[in-house]
């Protein structure tokens, strides 16, 4: 018999459910009566009812969150599953800003139960993986996905060791996918087909029985894509997504669904003395049909016209009434050096592997340009490989590569013609280098006319529009960008749509987005510095420290000496966040 007054305490395992809205605090502010309306419905007619139906108990309520206890991991799971999904259902229609998305984390864990409350280590990191999930999202703890392994049908992405606020140890997380059906379990939106053809052309096959010509065969499918994606009325899947596949047995229907695309190319390359092979075929995703194949041979002198017949053919194959000089590429080749060229693949390959690869892919350009100074993919990408010098905190002499990016991109520009890669990359550069503004988003808007397929430059034109001010239509370029390239590395743009949202204030919305391109590039500075300057803005000045210890850990540079941001509120607000992170009091 208890004394009365005494707290009853136990122990016990359990699965913690913790949720809560995103974006909680705009929506009050925009609409604090309708948004609690709203939440007493959904209370009421879905989360109460779907825990009963769980089995699982409401520990408590906290404005906009929730803390629910239950006995099995697979009950637990079940109910954030399909809670979500049918938030997704009722949110069809609703404008993004009005709309009511849960973010839920999962642990199993010991808990302390006193007088009904839960608490410990196991709630505490329910709590912390619920910050990570995207709105719409569900993050679990390593052992929630293998316990539910086999048991329910999801799928799960791992996103790595977190190191958790005031826990320990880090703990391994997993992202929860998708689940029976094929039902998002995110806020992601399913691949619809595009409204026009649509194809990927997967990476080739190097049979040149020597794996240092890998570059070569990567180049003949770049090239071959840029062919395809001149062609307007084709939707063409950029390079960094159909690359995702590279050196895996794949399902070309599974492509199909994961790219949202029609048609998939496949193929090989062989390069053998002053020979080259090109084999080709095409595939309809959605029935498996082979609907073409052929062989292209000629010299190395004829690498460029046996890349055109590869596009037009697949083409024709898709049109027949297309014009065979739809498919040309520009008139004036880029080069006729084809030292030249292959010194750019290489520098090409490397840019696109890694970013401490940039010193020597600006060498090997370098080495490119002076073999043929009017080369203008060189000159552009040279530009753009200045720009990471100083954009990564890596350059020996800023000032010196600052003035050579800027010489590189203004020789592109002269060089471009009508090549979108050259006009963007170069406007691109010479904008981070204080050109222009307006100027260098007309190149780039130009360069997208010209190819409407050119995932690269609608990433551009988001970064563009962000130090214009402009952090809605960064978005929405951005999100086209991601469209043409699904399955490309996430880690930049959402970096940029993170700090879209922070400049717009919706820093609740932001810091997910902020967390996992940090998670996808460890190595990268600027994520951070919007992410503490958000924590900062938002009172969460702990975090917000902890943020610019782990930058200091990768650069020295947390306040940088320049920012391109051209609207000076948004300047202010960035900055200020910064100081107060980085605990500087003017």
């Amino acid at each position: 018999m208890e004394r009365a007054g005494q707290a009853r305490v136990e122990r016990r395992l359990a699965a913690i459910l913790a949720a809560d809205v995103a974006g909680y605090s705009r929506l009050i502010g925009a609409d604090e009566g309708g948004t609690l309306a709203r939440l007493r419905a959904l209370r009421r007619e879905l989360l109460d009812p779907k825990i009963a139906e769980c089995r699982g108990r409401l520990v408590k309520t906290t404005g906009d969150g929730l803390l629910i206890e239950f006995g099995s991991v697979v009950d637990a799971l079940r109910c954030a599953v399909e809670v979500q999904r049918e938030m997704t259902g009722r949110n069809t229609g609703v404008p993004p800003d009005s709309r009511i998305e849960f973010r839920i984390g999962i642990n199993v864990g010991d808990i302390v139960v006193e007088d009904g409350d839960i608490f410990g280590d196991g709630v505490n990191v329910a709590a912390r993986l619920e910050a990570l999930a995207e709105p719409g999202g569900i993050c679990v703890a390593a052992r929630v996905q293998e316990d539910a392994a086999g048991k329910l049908d999801l799928a799960f992405e791992d996103i790595g060791e977190q190191q958790l606020k005031n826990i320990a140890r880090p703990v391994r997380a997993y992202r929860v996918i998708a689940s029976a059906g094929s039902a998002s379990v995110r806020a992601d939106p399913i691949l619809a087909l595009p409204d026009k053809p649509s194809i990927a052309v997967l990476p080739f096959a190097n049979m040149s029985g020597d794996p240092e010509q890998e570059y070569f065969a990567d180049g003949m499918v770049e090239e071959i894509i840029t062919a395809l994606s001149r062609i307007r009325w084709l939707f063409v899947i950029a390079r960094n997504s159909s690359f995702s596949y590279k050196g895996q047995a794949v399902d070309v229907k599974q492509v199909g669904r994961e790219l949202g695309v029609r048609y998939v190319l496949e193929g090989s390359v062989r390069k053998a003395g002053g020979r080259v092979r090109i084999t080709a075929q095409l595939i309809d995703a959605i029935s498996g049909t082979h609907l073409w194949a052929d062989r292209f041979d000629g010299s190395l002198e004829d690498v460029f016209e046996l890349q055109d017949k590869v596009a037009s053919s697949v083409a024709g194959v898709i049109e027949p009434a297309l014009q065979a000089a739809e498919t040309a590429r520009s008139a004036n080749r880029p080069t006729d050096d084809l030292t030249a060229y292959d010194l750019y693949l290489r520098a090409y390959a490397m840019v696109l592997s890694s970013t401490r690869q940039t010193p020597e892919a600006l060498r090997l350009l370098e080495q490119a340009i002076e073999r043929d100074p009017h080369y203008g993919p060189a000159l552009a990408w040279a530009a753009f490989c200045c720009h990471r010098l100083l954009l990564d905190d890596r350059s020996e002499d800023p000032g010196a590569d600052r003035l050579k990016g800027a010489d590189f991109a203004r020789r592109a520009l002269e060089a471009a013609g009508d090549d979108p890669g050259v006009l963007a990359n170069a406007a691109f550069a010479l904008a981070y280098f204080g050109e222009d503004l307006g100027a260098m988003m007309a190149l780039v808007d130009r360069a997208l006319a010209l190819n409407p397929n050119y995932a690269r430059g609608w990433h551009l034109s988001g970064v563009l529009r962000l130090w214009a001010g402009q952090p809605d239509v960064a978005i929405e370029h951005i999100d086209a960008a991601l469209r043409l390239s699904p399955r490309a590395r996430v880690g930049s743009s959402l970096s940029l749509i993170g700090h879209a949202l922070f400049l717009s204030r919706r820093f609740d919305e932001a810091v997910p987005k902020l967390l996992l391109a940090i998670q996808d590039d460890p190595s990268f500075p600027p994520p951070y510095r919007s992410l503490a300057a958000c924590y900062a803005h938002m009172g969460r000045l702990d975090d917000a420290r902890e943020v610019v210890t782990r930058l200091r850990a990768i650069t020295s540079v947390v306040i940088p000496d320049r920012t391109n941001l051209r609207n000076p509120g948004h300047r202010e607000l960035y900055l200020s966040g910064l100081r107060l992170a980085a605990g500087e009091t003017t």
